[in-house]
């Protein structure tokens, strides 16, 4: 009976190379290596979690009035349905929100933020709002960040900034409503524990929070308020045991976290980086920060990742890797159970701290770059958006399989392998290359308790030359600037099409039984669609 098995195996694995599936390394044929994702339709685990689908981040605020970052953002929220946008720079200058006359009375002017905030709703988009940074008329010092000149420096006056921001929550409340505006969230700065975001101590950043936050539920009490938006999962304790003690309010602790060994800043795109050689990279500081807020005085307050990512490089070529499409749907699977949200950050190009980008590939954090070519990471989020409601269970910890109340059902899987092994060589420097995946064995999916009938299989894949726009683009001889024809045989080959679309029958047994080739990095997104 085991050599029958056997030479049934090794049929199997014959017929795959055969057919192209997979190929052979060696001449010998060896047991092919099986993964399998089971599920039963009848067991359901519960509701699909959605931490992923809460918010996205984008650059600054003013690049939000630009026609091309519009339509890329009405784009990504069809395709991916994020419900919030977090964004830099709200306060900056180039928005003109805050001047003073020559008695140093304040004057305010909402017609920016009004534009900006007009078209997220438009397209059901809330904001995610980041009080940052500090108006030069208001600010204590002239220290700045970023290429757009962002000044990180406490407000000269904690009065007028209190009146500022006092102010600005009640022409949200005049112009969008209460009810409306008690489902945003109001964060208060970017990064305070990094010299190079804010000019002051920690102290001097829960003053400004206190400030703030005051001058926030002096409008409304039902409005939420939190920070400390810090970066590497930092001052959460110390946050939550100010307010405790000052009576400051807090609805929820925001902070950040990237999968590097080396800086948690980048002001000139030089900065050599190195993924962490750790597959619980992000996961783990993600759960320890959550495991802080449930020891902690204030034990329910919930838990935002307002910037998350592989790099915290706005010119690392990971960014447009297939590697990233994994890499994302292994973090939002361990962490679903623990953030509120995980803000990815970025979704387009469109993104201007170190000014603008040369070239459409030049390791940009957004999902999209200039030419609102799809990356592999799009298409992870892009897949999430199209798994049903109620996940089944499954003990496979690298896919979700769900249903859908039609009667379709979706599986997504991947397999997540850090294929830059040490430190040997930078970030920069290796996914700049042509990088083919490495066999990993054969994916077994299988499903009890199918209805019976005939579906329509649709499979897509992401991973090496799978929509893989930048293998394409190496291909291409990675020109510096792409025609239009360019842009168009890109987006052709890396559509996102399923590359296997067939007709298929479950018959009285009620199982559904489908392998695939699987490789280091591949994802796949298997949909049955009901007939």
């Amino acid at each position: 009976m085991k050599n029958m098995k056997l030479t049934r195996l090794s049929l199997l694995f014959a017929i795959l190379i055969g057919t192209g599936l997979i190929s052979a390394q060696k001449k010998n044929l060896k047991e092919p290596v099986f993964r399998s994702v089971t599920a039963d339709v009848n067991l359901v685990k519960g509701d699909m979690k959605t931490a992923w689908r809460e918010c996205i981040g984008a650059g600054r605020a003013n690049e939000g009035l630009r026609a091309d970052w519009q339509e890329q953002l009405r784009k990504t929220k069809k395709d991916c349905g994020f419900k919030y946008i977090r964004m830099h720079g709200l306060l900056h200058d180039d928005m003109g929100v805050y001047f003073e006359d020559k008695a140093g009375n304040p004057i305010y002017n909402w017609q920016y933020i009004d534009q900006l905030y007009d078209f997220l709703l438009s397209i059901d988009v809330k904001p995610f709002v980041e009080l940052s940074f500090m108006p030069k008329a208001l600010a204590s010092s002239d220290k700045t960040c970023f290429w757009w000149k962002g000044n990180v420096t406490p407000p000269k006056s904690h009065e007028k900034w209190y009146d500022f921001i006092k102010a600005l929550t009640q022409h949200f409340t005049e112009r969008y409503g209460e009810n409306e505006v008690k489902t945003w969230y109001f964060e208060v700065w970017n990064e305070p524990n990094l010299k190079y975001f804010f000019a002051g101590s920690m102290e001097d950043y829960f003053k400004l929070y206190d400030y703030t936050a005051k001058a926030v539920k002096s409008v409304s009490a039902a409005y939420r308020v939190g920070g400390p938006a810090t970066a590497g999962n930092g001052w959460i304790p110390e946050m939550i045991d100010y307010c405790q003690k000052s009576n400051c309010p807090i609805d929820f602790v925001s902070t950040h976290d990237y999968a590097v060994t080396k800086g948690l800043v980048d002001d000139n795109g030089f900065t050599q980086r190195f993924m962490i050689q750790n597959t619980k990279a992000i996961t783990k500081n993600v759960i320890g920060s959550y495991n802080k807020i449930k020891k902690s005085t204030m034990p329910n307050l919930e838990l935002h990742y307002t910037e998350w990512s592989t790099s915290p490089s706005s010119e690392d070529n990971v960014h447009d890797a297939y590697h990233s499409a994994a890499f994302i749907l292994d973090k939002l699977k361990g962490t679903e159970d623990y953030a509120n949200s995980m803000s990815y950050w970025v979704f387009t190009d469109i993104f201007e701290e170190m000014g603008p980008r040369a070239t459409p590939f030049h390791g940009g954090f957004g999902l999209l770059n200039y030419q609102s070519i799809k990356k592999p990471a799009y298409f992870s989020y892009q897949f999430l958006n199209q798994l049903g409601n109620t996940e089944l269970q499954n003990k496979d910890t690298a896919s979700w399989v769900c249903k859908s109340a039609n009667g379709n059902i979706q599986a997504l899987i991947w397999d997540f392998t850090l294929s830059r092994q040490g430190d040997s060589i930078s970030n920069q420097k290796y996914y700049i290359r042509d990088l083919p995946s490495k066999e990993k064995g054969i994916l077994k999916y299988q499903l009890a308790n199918v209805a019976e009938g005939k579906y329509a299989l649709k499979v897509t894949k992401v991973g090496y030359k799978s929509n893989d726009a930048y293998t394409t683009y190496l291909q291409m001889g990675r020109p510096a600037q792409l025609t239009k024809k360019q842009v168009q045989t890109i987006n052709e080959i890396n559509s996102g099409a399923p590359f296997i679309n067939d007709i298929v029958e479950v018959k009285s047994d009620k199982k559904f039984s489908y392998q695939l080739p699987l490789n280091e990095n591949d994802v796949y997104f298997i949909n049955l669609v009901k007939l």
